[in-house]
């Protein structure tokens, strides 16, 4: 056995593997393992999670699902053109994104596919169970990282749905870091929580949201009476366009919406308009006008604008995340992880809605890991967790 294989390595199944987003945590992670570029935006990295047993970053292995046929190192070609991903960068990580390319797998269901939920389930999950034993991986993180879909409407399961039955089917660990429905589906959340798998998610909190949880717990900490809320997203590439139809919109937009009566207390006028505009490719502008009272009634404003890269801010929370759910994966926990909410607009399980609150308890969290790391009592099972190889007919719940 040769020094590398004797390091464990940990898959990270992304679905919707060929997009923005997952291009950018390929050709990322290749360039910190390599030291082409420091550890900016992943918390993993910093001194609060160290000794807390994470998988290293050179120890992740990169897999995936998607509809689309451009192949990684192409899409990230396309990327450095754009700005996204530093100049020259592509070709430095050469390797990293071919190995990654050889991992994706057709996704689905895809116009005219006559395959049943279960046949497709089935292919999905078989899909992940190779990835993991052709590659030699101690467990698989699957990540839902593809564009919005609309809300569903009747008992059929959508396609992140059908991913995320398929991830549990693998025995995987599983993170919905988009707004789509993934394992909220009524008839899969109940099936997760009694496979003794954890879970996360959804809808990454990467912008706006992002400063909507600062913003309003300061006006509810201030005794400041918000009058109304409103905003305008202005964005381009996969996402614009997802988003331009007004059943994803308003599914995106549910967690902008619960973060503010979360914060405040009460849901204050106004509301969220998005805009495709494709002429920004990956680049997106947030805008947000809150109307709010002071002392005596004296009514003022702020004004934010909010220009950024969704890809670039999204790539270190998809590593963070895959890190962290890989490891409670490993120390035994199941169910949602409400300790990672610091990282989400509407997250799974209870927790604070305001950034500060939420960053305290994923340092708590932290802390419990390296107990558990140590050999301490951080966890009360303190138990490993399976092996993410599942027991022959474990998917027949399905």
């Amino acid at each position: 056995m040769s020094a590398s294989d004797s390091v464990p390595r940990v898959g990270v199944w992304l679905i919707g593997a060929r997009g923005s987003v997952a291009t950018t945590v390929v050709a990322g992670c290749a360039a910190m393992t390599a030291g082409l570029h420091p550890p900016t935006g992943l918390l993993t990295e910093t001194p609060p999670f160290t000794g807390s047993g994470l998988p290293a970053l050179s120890s992740l292995v990169f897999g995936g699902h998607d509809t689309v046929d451009c192949p990684l190192p192409k899409r990230a070609e396309a990327l450095a053109a754009g700005g996204v991903l530093p100049h020259g960068l592509p070709t430095a990580v050469s390797a990293e994104l071919a190995a990654a390319e050889r991992e994706i797998r057709p996704g689905g269901p895809l116009p005219g596919d006559t395959r049943s939920e279960e046949d497709l389930i089935a292919a999905f999950a078989a899909d992940i169970r190779s990835f993991v034993r052709r590659c030699r991986l101690q467990r698989a993180v699957v990540v839902n990282v593809a564009s919005t879909e609309p809300a569903p409407t009747g008992d059929a399961l959508p396609p992140s749905s059908l991913y995320a039955a398929a991830a549990l089917r693998a025995g995987c660990a599983y993170v919905n870091f988009t707004p789509s429905t993934g394992l909220h589906h009524p008839s899969l959340r109940r099936q997760a929580e009694s496979l003794g798998l954890p879970f996360a998610g959804r809808d990454g909190k990467t912008g706006q949201t992002l400063l909507r949880s600062v913003l309003g717990p300061m006006f509810t900490q201030r005794a400041l009476t918000v009058r109304a809320w409103s905003g305008t997203n202005l964005l381009g590439g996969g996402d614009g366009a997802s988003l331009a139809d007004p059943s994803a919109a308003a599914a995106k937009n549910a967690g902008k919406e619960r973060v503010l009566a979360d914060t405040l207390g009460t849901t204050p006028e106004g509301e969220v308009h998005i805009d495709d505009v494709p002429a920004l490719g990956d680049w997106k502008t947030a805008w947000d006008h809150i109307a709010f009272d002071g002392f005596l009634g004296t009514r003022m404003v702020l004004q934010t604008t909010w220009q950024g890269c969704d890809s670039s801010l999204a790539a270190p929370l998809v590593l963070d995340l895959a890190r962290l759910a890989a490891r409670a994966h490993e120390r035994g926990l199941s169910g949602p992880l409400s300790e990672l909410g610091f990282y989400f607009k509407d997250p799974v399980g209870q927790g604070p809605a305001g950034l500060g609150e939420q960053y305290a308890r994923l340092v708590g969290f932290a802390e419990r890991l390296r107990e558990a790391s140590s050999g301490g009592s951080g966890f009360a099972d303190g138990r490993d967790g399976p092996s993410v190889e599942p027991a022959d007919g474990s998917g027949e719940q399905w």
